[in-house]
């Protein structure tokens, strides 16, 4: 069992009441983390570890906070075993997905550090003679990073990478289903001698969630929050933020349509419709939840992807011989198997899958789905996919865009320039032609439209975010005023 503490201006420790909070392997049952409950006290105290700490780091040269988070991407790497083996214990996923998330992390802290020198701002043309007019962006302050369970480095991470390479400090609040994940990012930041305070990890109960999250981000001292995970909650801290005057980061649920038109690679379109629709059991923001496909090639796209999810077993991840592993626990199961459910009863036609056993989801395929059904318009987070039948692009794109979300999106064909055409129609932050809806890379502007937030995560775009953009001038010759 992992003992979780707090990470609060550089030191570990207990909560200030003494409590904490359990977390359960969701397979076993069997407890794999204690940790730290904070209170608001601790929240206020990680805060003002931050602000303390924001005057020497972001004095720093950029070269020397490079230097700092390229140390602490490779450090990240080193420690990549101790996070597969926290990581699958508390969420129940394949070793693999940990492993990965490591290696792209690490490449968020990187490409993080090569963004400290192009912190840039510009001479702006002043109508006032002898007026040196300068936009310069500066470091907000404390940052408030809120991250999620379901890609657990990768997001921790991403909270906190940006924020620190634009000089500002940050309080990351993790998640309670990995808590062991995220107070070991920040343990390795700190061992690569950030700075004390630089980065501080709050833990806290379930319950407890409502009350930290919003005394952390009322804070005064806290300048910028960004957050992932679900819509409902990012609603609230939304207006959280908002009552606060924060401005604040969101990226959320998403439901992204992937369209099969009627020139496409059909065995391409598959492998990548299976990779998006049940990689880490679809419990990812990206993930293929909607294969809209021309009517002329549905029967031959149905029947391979069928065939294919039919070979993608999942099984407990501490034994060997299973291509995909646990949800994230059996109420995540249970609402997948009463979203095929609703839409068997409506007329949907399951073509593979549907078998629950705990936390254990085998991947799905439910062809024919309309709005009548649920799973028409509720995101799953789980390994299910709808397919739904269109004629033509016009409808293609029209039960796209039928949807609140706006996150990631795909489209296959032969003629690029179609697709493109096509692309520039979705509502949605990302679109990728003839590749999956799951795909990031650290140097990409990466962030929704509608329900799935505002804001973009990744290289120069999250300067923006994380920094302040101040007007100043010098006037460099004698100025006449009316008066």
């Amino acid at each position: 069992m992992t003992q979780v503490d707090l990470l609060i201006g550089g030191v570990s420790r207990g909560a200030s009441s003494g409590a904490r909070f359990e977390r359960m392997n969701p397979v076993s049952g069997e407890v794999v983390s204690s940790a730290a409950a904070a209170t608001i006290e601790d929240a206020d105290a990680a805060v003002a570890a931050a602000a303390a700490a924001f005057p020497e780091w972001s004095g720093l040269g950029p070269g020397e906070r490079r230097a700092r988070l390229n140390k602490a991407a490779d450090l990240l790497e080193h420690k990549s075993s101790e996070f597969i083996a926290i990581g699958a214990a508390e969420i129940g996923g394949a070793p693999g997905w940990y492993g990965f998330n490591v290696m792209l992390a690490a490449g968020m802290l990187r490409e993080a550090a090569a963004m400290t020198t192009q912190i840039s701002g510009e001479v702006i043309p002043s109508n006032v003679p002898g007026s040196l007019a300068m936009a310069v962006r500066q470091p907000a302050g404390v940052v408030l990073g809120i991250a999620p369970w379901n890609a657990p480095v990768i997001l921790g991470v991403r909270a906190i990478a940006m924020p620190l390479a634009c000089g500002n400090t940050v309080v990351l609040k993790a998640s309670e289903i990995c808590p062991g994940v995220h107070r070991l990012i920040g343990a390795t930041l700190q061992e690569a001698g950030l700075g004390d305070g630089v980065v501080n990890v709050i833990t806290n109960a379930p319950a407890d969630a409502p009350t930290i999250v919003e005394r952390l981000i009322a804070n005064p001292a806290v300048r910028r929050v960004n957050f992932t995970g679900s819509t409902g909650v990012g609603r609230v801290v939304a207006e959280i933020a908002a009552v606060n005057l924060k401005p604040a980061l969101l990226e959320l649920g998403g439901k992204a349509p992937f369209l099969v038109l009627d020139d496409a690679d059909i065995d391409a379109a598959v492998a990548a419709a299976a990779f998006g629709a049940f990689f880490n059991q679809g419990q990812i923001c990206m993930s293929t939840e909607r294969i809209i496909v021309d009517e002329s090639v549905a029967d031959e796209f149905v029947a391979k992807l069928s065939a294919k999810a039919a070979t993608l077993i999942a099984g407990d991840p501490a034994k060997p011989g299973f291509i995909l592993a646990s949800m994230v626990s059996a109420v995540a199961a249970e609402k997948v198997k009463s979203l095929v459910e609703d839409a068997v009863a409506h007329g949907a036609r399951l073509t593979v899958g549907g078998r629950i056993e705990g936390s254990i989801a085998q991947a799905t395929v439910l062809d024919g789905v309309t709005n009548a059904m649920k799973i028409y318009s509720q995101e799953s987070f789980g390994p299910v996919v709808s397919v739904m039948r269109v004629k033509g692009d016009d409808e293609a794109i029209r039960v796209a865009n039928d949807t609140e979300y706006g996150l990631s999106a795909a489209i296959f064909s032969k003629d690029a320039s179609r697709a493109l055409r096509l692309a520039a129609r979705i509502r949605s932050g990302i679109c990728h032609i003839n590749s999956a809806t799951v795909h990031d890379e650290a140097q990409m502007p990466f962030g929704g439209v509608g329900a799935s937030g505002y804001g973009r995560f990744g290289g120069k775009a999250a300067i923006a975010e994380f920094t302040d953009l101040r007007w100043i001038t010098v006037q460099t010759t004698p100025r006449h005023y009316p008066i």
